[in-house]
């Protein structure tokens, strides 16, 4: 069939099977009615408000409001002009039996795979123009498997005001609240959150879904450590990705009650992991936990999600997204630790401008931002001026890549660099719709308005769509207990990355890819500029540019034009840029600490508890030894500036280059050095000292001790270093104590 980036009739609405008990529910509270617009309700100009307890919906909580709820959003589609649905304040409870279910196919989540194609959305706006979903401060919980909510063909859309949770979610979160060895066998006790429901046999556990109401049965279930597993260390507030351990070697297990499951093993050693957290869950993801699909100028704004069940929000072929002041975390007071089965967002294939703003990631399971578009493969040339093109990761599949008027460029895989002859544009697109499963879900097949250029090879070629590449704004955000990357970007347009705060984030907090032989997702950067943010211990390389580029060639980069200006970098031994193949890349006026910095140098007196009247001499000394990692390692790449950036002492300032001249990089004002180690000394040229109680303890020009009279002094060592001095912890002086005594003891 051939598809348009254009609005379609809508689809009917398809609910479950088999409700007779909600649908009557819903008939006695006056579901199935169509009232006019609440009176009551405060009203924009030019909006017609339509509020769902008007459709039955209970803002006590205490009933399904999933039918009135979709009543509501369907009387909404009818109204003429703007709309505003509102939620009175309150806690409403949405199960998936009556929700809207739609055939859907969406990006980054399980491909063509038939199992999972109708998806249950809790919030439907489709086929509206300027419509605002308002949940005025309430709280909706949802249940079982569902989108939390969607806009589908739609223009103008806003959701806002609402905070969303899952009941029982699909991960785990065990705790291990308690470890040791008792009669030779080792132990753990696990505590799990209170919405995690678990039955203990045969020495083994299965973790439930919550159980239907409709069907009785749970809406999922798995035994022990499920598919995957992440483990969270809140004391550090740090997450990573590592086995399993909670269920090997398992002699017995018992339910304890309260949450609680003791597991005896057949081993004697002692458990080292007592207060983590164990991230359990299964790895499909069979829908998205919010999408935004074929939709223009889509906002959500002032939101709560507490969990995102099966996947992130997903933009999908729209225009113009803005994320703003959104918070995603797990209720403070649920037990849980995770609030994403995978990432955060997921921006696939969309144009115009994605602003990701003032928002927190606290808790995924996978990528908290990732924007990009999709490689597809070149698998045959119908005609001269055709291509045949298929979807190459089983994640993706089933939605149009492509529409008439299109750009599309052809990328060599091996180089990643486009093929000779520029752009041509889309003619005729035939493949899949993105909501139906009668035809290829894989294969497209793409008109364009000239024959294909020379050099195109099946296997060897992809294509890109570059019409939706969108420009990125991401800025004012925090990222917390991140087990991958902070921000995934790839985009030709203008991205900047501003203002943010990376905390711990285990791999790089900034990732520039272009990927052609894995997750196949596009494309080449041309203009990034990652200004004033900071990054708190990363694990290095803290700003990643990879590329699957085969053939490494400096003179014909991928990507192009990095900048990375006035950040705060507070790292351990780690590498703060690693860049392949990039051609124009500046890193200047940035300032680079050591994350132990406070503890780097320490005062060494030669007494503790010198007799009053006395000189004491004083001596600095490092406390730690200098980093040896180079904090630039540059491959392939070309006109490369580091420029005036402030480096702490005891740090590597070397720039490492391989398939390169290393010509190529261009040092000014900077401490660094291409191909060579540069070691900053742990103490600086001058060292001063500082007392705490000068007329107990006063320090003299030639940097000794005189103690005064009886009493205690803190004493401190200064040691100057670029991005601000270094001061030792203190040490106490106390002049006329008793020499015998523990305090005037040297350590």
């Amino acid at each position: 069939m051939t598809t348009q980036a254009r609005r379609t009739t809508p689809l009917p609405s398809r609910s479950l099977t088999g409700l007779l008990v909600l649908a009557l529910l819903a008939t006695c509270a006056g579901v199935l009615s169509a009232p006019s617009a609440s009176a009551g309700a405060a009203r924009p100009p030019g909006h017609t408000v339509v509020d769902v307890t008007d459709f039955g919906a209970d803002p006590t909580g205490a009933a399904d409001s999933a039918p009135a709820v979709a009543a509501a959003l369907r009387h909404a589609r009818t109204v003429e002009g703007p709309v505003r649905i509102v939620f009175p304040r309150g806690t409403y409870q949405l199960y998936p039996e009556s929700a809207e279910v739609r055939e859907l196919y969406v990006s980054n989540t399980v491909g063509a795979d038939q199992r999972y194609r109708d998806k249950s959305i809790g919030l439907l706006v489709e086929d509206m123009d300027d419509v605002v979903v308002d949940g005025q401060g309430s709280t909706l919980l949802y249940h079982g498997l569902q989108t939390a909510f969607a806009a589908i063909r739609s223009q103008n859309v806003t959701f806002t005001g609402f905070t969303f949770d899952y009941v029982a979610p699909k991960v785990v979160d065990a705790t291990v609240s308690a470890a040791g060895v008792e009669d030779g066998r080792a132990y753990r006790i696990l505590t799990v959150p209170a919405d995690s429901p678990y039955r203990v046999e045969d020495d083994q556990v299965t973790w439930l879904g919550e159980t239907s109401p409709v069907t009785g049965r749970p809406y999922w279930s798995g035994v022990n450590g499920l598919e995957y597993t992440q483990i969270h260390d809140p004391a550090a507030r740090r997450a990573w990705r590592d086995d399993n351990p909670l269920f090997t070697d398992v002699a017995s297990m018992t339910d304890l009650g309260g949450r609680g499951i003791r597991v005896d093993y057949t081993t004697s050693a002692a458990p080292a992991d007592e207060g983590l957290v164990y991230q359990m869950r299964q790895i499909e993801r069979e829908q998205p936990g919010a999408f935004i699909w074929e939709s223009s100028d889509v906002t959500v704004r002032d939101l709560d999600a507490r969990a995102l069940q099966t996947f992130g929000l997903v933009g999908q072929f729209s225009e113009d997204i803005t994320i703003d002041r959104v918070t995603f975390a797990p209720d403070p007071a649920s037990g849980r630790s995770t609030s994403a089965f995978a990432d955060f967002i997921q921006m696939s294939g969309v144009r115009g401008e994605v602003t990701v703003t003032d928002s927190l990631f606290d808790g995924p399971h996978d990528d908290p931002i990732n924007i990009h578009g999709t490689y597809l493969q070149v698998a045959g040339q119908p005609s001269p001026n055709s291509l045949r093109v298929t979807y190459e990761h089983p994640q993706t599949a089933g939605f149009p890549q492509f529409y008439e008027g299109d750009e599309i460029r052809l990328v060599d895989s091996a180089t990643m660099r486009p093929l000779p002859g520029g752009a041509a544009t889309v003619t005729a697109v035939e493949g899949p719709s993105g909501r139906d499963h009668d035809v290829s879900l894989t294969d497209i097949t793409v008109t364009l308005d000239r024959p294909v250029p020379d050099g195109v090879e099946i296997g060897g070629t992809v294509v890109e769509n570059t019409t939706y590449t969108p420009a990125v704004r991401i800025a004012g955000n925090t990222f917390r207990n991140v087990p991958t990357r902070g921000v995934l970007v790839t985009t030709p347009r203008r991205v900047v990355i501003e203002d943010n705060r990376f905390e711990r984030t285990t791999m790089a907090a900034i990732y520039i890819s272009a990927d052609a032989s894995d997750w196949y997702e596009s494309g080449a950067v041309s203009d990034v500029l990652i200004r004033r943010n900071t990054f708190v211990a990363p694990t290095g390389p803290v700003i990643f540019v990879e590329p699957t580029n085969q053939v490494l060639d400096a003179d014909r980069p991928v990507h192009r034009n990095i900048r990375i200006e006035r950040n705060t970098f507070e790292v351990g031994d780690a590498t703060l840029v690693d860049a392949k193949s990039v051609g124009g890349l500046t890193f200047r006026h940035n300032e680079v600490r050591r994350l132990d910095r406070s503890g780097l140098i320490a005062v060494r007196p030669g007494a503790l508890c010198p007799a009053p009247g006395t000189s004491v001499p004083l001596r600095a000394s490092a406390a730690a030894e200098p980093f040896t990692t180079p904090l630039y390692t540059l491959r392939g790449s070309s006109g490369v500036l580091i420029e005036g950036n402030t480096y702490d002492n005891g740090l590597n300032a070397r720039a490492d280059t391989a398939s390169m001249d290393p010509a190529e990089v261009v040092v000014r004002h900077d401490a660094a050095r291409v191909d060579a180690d540069h070691v900053l000394p742990v103490l600086g040229a001058t060292t001063r000292f500082h007392s705490g109680d000068p007329a107990t303890v006063a320090i003299r020009p030639d940097g000794t001790a005189l103690a005064l009279r009886p009493g205690r002094a803190d004493v401190r060592a200064e040691t100057p270093s670029a991005p601000g001095p270094l001061t030792s912890p203190p040490v106490t002086l106390s002049p006329g104590a008793d020499p015998a005594s523990p305090e005037c003891a040297q350590p």
